[in-house]
């Protein structure tokens, strides 16, 4: 484990209370926790503006099933790109539409890549990405 370094902040007593008010409502118990995660998410995000960084995403698509053979191109999919993706969930909305989650491991180009391929397909009516980056000691394992 790292040394723990001690740092001031100044901050304006109304800032201070409302970041307090919002930590204690999220279950913090401190404010250096609460700091340190903000930290780490920003950290995160600007991994995010490299193309070569490591991320886990998740795919999340809602699509008519009816559409013909939409369900085989989204699978089609996930087996042309075994190396990235991980896993996938599928739910049932109603009696035509679904909803699929695909979670994808790789490099943050890829995985925009593998996303824009499937939310592009004709059916999908939604489609979004939520990337994370990893710890850049962490290897991802394929």
């Amino acid at each position: 484990m790292e040394k723990t370094e001690r740092v001031g902040v100044s901050i304006s007593r109304g800032l201070l209370e409302a970041f307090d008010r919002q930590i204690a409502g999220k279950g913090y118990t401190n404010r250096s926790e609460a700091i340190r995660d903000l930290i780490r998410q920003q950290l995160s995000e600007a991994r995010l503006e490299d193309p070569d960084a490591q991320a886990v995403a998740a795919v999340i698509l809602v699509y008519d099933h009816h559409v013909t053979k939409l369900t085989d191109r989204l699978l089609k999919l996930q087996h042309d790109h075994l190396l990235e993706t991980v896993s996938s969930l599928h739910v049932h909305l109603d009696h035509h539409h679904c909803l699929e989650v695909v979670i994808l491991r790789g490099t943050v180009s890829r995985l925009y890549r593998v996303a824009d391929q499937m939310i592009s397909l004709k059916g999908v009516y939604h489609g979004k990405i939520q990337l994370v980056t990893v710890d850049p000691g962490c290897t991802i394992q394929g």
